[in-house]
């Protein structure tokens, strides 16, 4: 079958893993790029674009014939953000995919990231490869730069080859246990039915003609179907990023996936409000192997067909939202459209609470990340946007009395600048901004709990702790007024100005003060031998040697010892307070409850 026998589109291949597993770094080697030196953090934040023609790809694998042998124009590769928090970005992802590559280091194994990259995959049913990645780091590997892996793995030595084979079976064992049948490439004689596992390095590049053969014979054989398409068929695409660009304006970057695109054609795309109904007036599109988050000149073009990563210029984008469809419409399908996306993007729109903290975010992929993680921590969001943080986002956030919901979180947004002028005059407004997500979410968290403790810590410094002490015989240093006597420290812990009680409950007096080998202190714990003074009590009458006495919580003080601070507290203390707690209920057994 002759490539013009079906029209077919790029396969698009989504890149998948866990945080700095080599997922840029992969597509770096293979266009020649340095992208993931620009990323913040070193981490990708938004989803790119990559197309790879199959020229290229002949070149890479070192055989020009595989531009006869292949029917597929290339491989288009999307580079998903690689923090767990982009589960429903990646998920999207998973949907728009024909192929994916998971990501690992050889070293590392299986993280979070990687089980719920896996999960996406198999509900989609989305063939996938793995990238065994950093082969380069193994201990006394001899690294042969862009060779097939099986070429370098040849050249190793025996030791280096079973350290290898160890990893990969480790592998095979970890997707065994996801539901996974897989095996190392070369020894995989159906891929339907085993999943490929392709050691490499990024680094070194090592590998990595094994990765795109790999991928170009999945394409073919499984995909061909999928991947026809019809030249006349209206554009569908995705919004990744808009910019603002020199001499042009609000663009928009996308991804075509389906139909053809063409200068003048009428478009819908998703907004915030109501859809934009907008005519193309440019469609850019960036050199083979290059980058559409970094490339600097763009070629203009009249039309492109699926699948392929663009820059759309046009009136009235600069509303358009990242993240959501685009659509080419005609007279007749306006309409239609038009309130399908708008129903689309709704439905995307966070459920969100009556009390709560405030985020905005840069993209709805961001902001869903962001709001996905936030669910799993518990924490209620009582607004959810995408856009600058305004000063209605500032005004919003201080109505609240609660101290940890009058917060701002923002994911690679501005502050306008009437909002920074609202702000200055707030005191009890705090923001967190960050273009990095997990450290935006570990700044919060991390916040959240220093808060807590140091409201503990206020909290503990002011409650009355349970405390008891034994009266020391022969030890009675002055009968009253107040009385001065020895005692030793039994549980808990003993302060000044608080009141003391026998054990049958009744209470007979304050400390007014303890000394330790005739110095005062503030407090006595357990072990201690102390002289307390006890205004109110006659030593000799209401109390004799050997008594044991216990300070006298208030009942407040106890709910709140029980409740909030029982974690805090030593285990003599804890016994301590039990033993008190006993002797206070038997009149009123539902006493501090």
């Amino acid at each position: 079958m002759s490539k013009n026998d079906k029209s077919l589109r790029t396969p698009i291949v989504c890149v998948m893993g866990h945080v700095d597993h080599g997922k840029t770094t992969l597509l770096d080697k293979i266009r020649g790029t340095s992208i993931v030196d620009k990323e913040d953090g070193a981490i990708t934040q938004h989803i790119g674009a990559t197309e790879v023609p199959i020229s290229t790809i002949a070149i890479k694998c070192g055989n020009p014939e595989l531009e006869k042998k292949f029917m597929v124009p290339g491989l288009l590769f999307i580079d998903t953000p690689g923090h767990q928090a982009f589960t429903s970005l990646r998920s999207r992802g998973g949907a728009l995919a024909d192929l994916a590559i998971i990501t690992i280091d050889i070293n590392e194994g299986f993280m979070p990231q990687t089980i719920e990259s896996l999960k996406i995959l198999k509900k989609f049913k989305t063939p996938f490869v793995v990238a065994a990645n950093k082969i380069d780091r193994i201990h006394g590997w001899n690294s042969n730069k862009d060779s097939p892996f099986l070429l370098t793995y040849k050249a190793q030595n025996e030791r280096i080859k079973q350290m290898v084979d160890e990893k990969i079976y480790k592998i095979i064992g970890d997707l065994y246990e996801l539901g996974f049948n897989s095996e190392r490439y070369d020894r995989v004689t159906d891929f339907s039915k085993n999943i490929g596992i392709i050691p490499i390095s990024a680094k070194t590049g090592e590998g990595i003609p094994d990765i795109l053969m790999v991928l170009l014979g999945l394409a073919q054989k499984f995909l061909e179907f999928n991947l026809c398409y019809d030249a006349k068929s209206p554009g569908i695409g995705t919004v990744l990023e808009v910019k603002r660009e020199k001499g042009l304006g609000a663009t928009v970057d996308a991804i075509l996936y389906d139909g053809t695109l063409k200068k003048g054609d009428t478009i819908v795309i998703g907004s915030l409000g109501n859809p934009i109904k907008t005519k193309i007036k440019a469609i850019l599109k960036p050199n083979p192997l290059s980058e559409i988050r970094s490339e600097e000149k763009f070629k203009s073009v009249n039309k492109v067909t699926a699948a392929i990563g663009i820059k759309i210029s046009a009136p009235n984008l600069e509303n358009a939202l990242a993240g959501a469809p685009i659509k080419v419409v005609s007279y007749d399908t306006v309409d239609g459209i038009t309130k399908e996306i708008k129903s689309e993007i709704e439905a995307i729109r966070i459920d969100t609470s009556l009390d709560g903290i405030l985020v905005k975010a840069d993209t709805i992929g961001s902001l869903e990340a962001l709001v996905n993680e936030f669910k799993k921590e518990n924490i209620k969001i009582r607004k959810a946007d995408v856009g600058e943080i305004s000063k209605r986002d500032i005004i919003d956030a201080a109505a609240t009395d609660d101290k940890f919901h009058s917060v701002i979180l923002g994911f690679n947004v501005n502050i306008r600048s009437d909002a920074k002028e609202k702000l200055d005059a707030l005191s009890n407004l705090k923001i967190f901004s960050n273009t990095v997500i997990y450290s935006l979410i570990d700044d919060y968290v991390d916040w959240v709990q220093l808060e807590k403790q140091k409201s503990k810590k206020s909290v503990a410094e002011l409650i009355i702790k349970s405390g008891r002490f034994e009266l020391l015989p022969d030890s009675v240093f002055r009968q009253s007024k107040p009385a001065v006597i020895g005692v030793r420290v039994r549980g808990g812990i003993i302060k000044t100005n608080v009141d003391v009680m026998t054990e049958d409950g009744v209470v007979i007096g304050t400390i007014k003060g303890i000394q330790s080998q005739g110095k005062p202190i503030n407090e006595a714990r357990i072990g201690m031998e102390v002289a307390v003074a006890i205004e109110g009590v006659v030593a000799g009458r209401q109390i004799k040697d050997g008594d044991e006495l216990y300070i006298n919580v208030p009942e407040r003080h106890v709910k709140i010892l029980e409740q909030e601070l029982i974690d805090s507290l030593k285990a003599d203390e804890i016994e301590t307070l039990e033993a008190f707690v006993k002797i206070k209920r038997k009149d009123n057994p539902f006493w501090a409850k």
